[in-house]
């Protein structure tokens, strides 16, 4: 127990929850190894803090440890950032640059977000991670590196795999030991430590009184589900300490800055691997309404008996482009109905069915068009309204030819 007070003094984790402590004393004993180690999680959960912990108390302590962000890297670029390129290599390589993992010889390298990764790119990491060989783009010379290779990710690798999103070979290859975050809605007893740490450490940096609650307000905080995690939590921590100004605050106090049950939108667990999936169940719920509309139309329709067996005269043809009307409605009845087997919690057999019926291209291209015109072209602001990585919606666009 000495030795977990310690990382947590010297790292500055706040937490006494069983589950933080298990994952804590995990990274400690990897630490003396050399074998690959994947760190799952949702997001804002703390995931970075793992591989410095790692790094810190390994054998590689005083080589370089490297931190890459491969949700932020445009996936034409990621194997120049990794790996390097030759002068020449393409437009704009003006000089010869080293990448990330000749940089970290002898060190140690954290690929953050790994779900984000191209499946060309994965190929390479592979090869690095099987015998530590790397070529630069624009050469054909064969280069080593002797590095430890850390990866985290808050998507489901085992899911992505089976979806031919994430290679079977690398993840069994990364994922030697998994280190998996808890969320913080399973470390409840950690919720008002982390509220007071982030409370002293916003006052002191802005100089204005420390904010406390009373047990009541302690209480909804414990209640909150905080979606969002640890990031979720500092940030409502900062906002009350500026707009209130009381610095002793109780239940009622805070109770209006938690978003309300009947406003609050609907939320998807983060998922990368399905993006896809998300994009059509929010072009499925904005159809809500018009399902409602199609079966008033269908019903009153139905409700004349005529309607289908009515004799067209060739002349009449706007009685005939009546009929056909009916029949396209009734198909796109047929096809919307699939939102109500998604409300009845079978989501297998919803997602069989929209296959079939409806074109996700189409649905998916729509949807992104009015999330980058409602920012204006701002494709960080759009992949937030979205829920995919900005490097997830430049594919799309890129794709689209949007």
């Amino acid at each position: 127990m000495g030795e977990l007070q310690n990382i947590k003094q010297r790292f500055e984790v706040i937490g006494n929850s069983i589950l933080l402590d298990r994952c804590l004393m995990k990274a400690n004993q990897v630490a003396k190894t050399e074998i690959s180690v994947l760190i799952t999680g949702e997001s804002g959960t703390g995931k970075d803090i793992i591989p410095k912990i790692i790094h810190t108390k390994s054998i590689r302590k005083h080589g370089p440890f490297i931190a890459v962000n491969c949700g932020a890297i445009p996936e034409g670029t990621m194997d120049s950032e990794l790996f390097g390129h030759e002068k020449g290599a393409f437009t704009g390589a003006i000089n010869s640059r080293k990448g990330y993992f000749e940089e970290a010889d002898n060190g140690t390298i954290f690929l953050d977000e790994l779900g984000d990764m191209p499946t060309s790119t994965q190929a390479r990491l592979l090869r690095v991670l099987e015998n530590g060989e790397f070529i630069r783009v624009g050469s054909s010379k064969i280069q080593k590196t002797n590095v430890r290779i850390i990866a985290a990710t808050n998507m489901n690798l085992k899911e992505a795999v089976s979806l031919n999103k994430f290679r079977e070979d690398l993840y069994y290859r990364l994922n030697t030991v998994e280190i998996e975050l808890p969320p913080l809605r399973n470390r409840k007893e950690d919720i008002h430590l982390l509220f007071r740490k982030f409370a002293r450490d916003f006052s002191e940096k802005n100089n204005i009184p420390k904010i406390s609650l009373t047990e009541g307000a302690i209480r909804l905080l414990n209640k909150h589900n905080w979606p969002g995690n640890i990031r979720e939590l500092k940030n409502f921590t900062e906002k009350i300490s500026i707009i209130e100004e009381k610095r002793l605050l109780s239940e009622k106090d805070i109770e209006h800055h938690f978003p309300s049950q009947e406003n609050s939108p609907i939320v998807f667990k983060k998922n990368t691997a399905f993006s896809e999936r998300e994009i059509l169940y929010k072009v499925l719920f904005e159809m809500k309404n018009d399902i409602n509309n199609l079966k008033e139309i269908l019903n009153s329709f139905s409700k004349n008996k005529n309607y289908s067996t009515t004799i067209l005269d060739p002349n009449e043809g706007k009685e005939k482009s009546q009929i056909d009307d009916i029949k396209l409605k009734e198909i796109e009845i047929s096809k919307l109905s699939n939102y109500e087997t998604l409300k009845t919690g079978n989501p297998e057999k919803f997602e069989e069915t929209v296959e079939e019926n409806l074109s996700l291209e189409t649905h998916e291209m729509n949807i992104i068009k009015k999330a980058l015109v409602k920012y204006k072209g701002k494709r960080s602001l759009a992949a937030k309204e979205l829920g995919i990585s900005e490097r997830t919606l430049y594919r799309k666009i890129k794709q689209y030819g949007l």
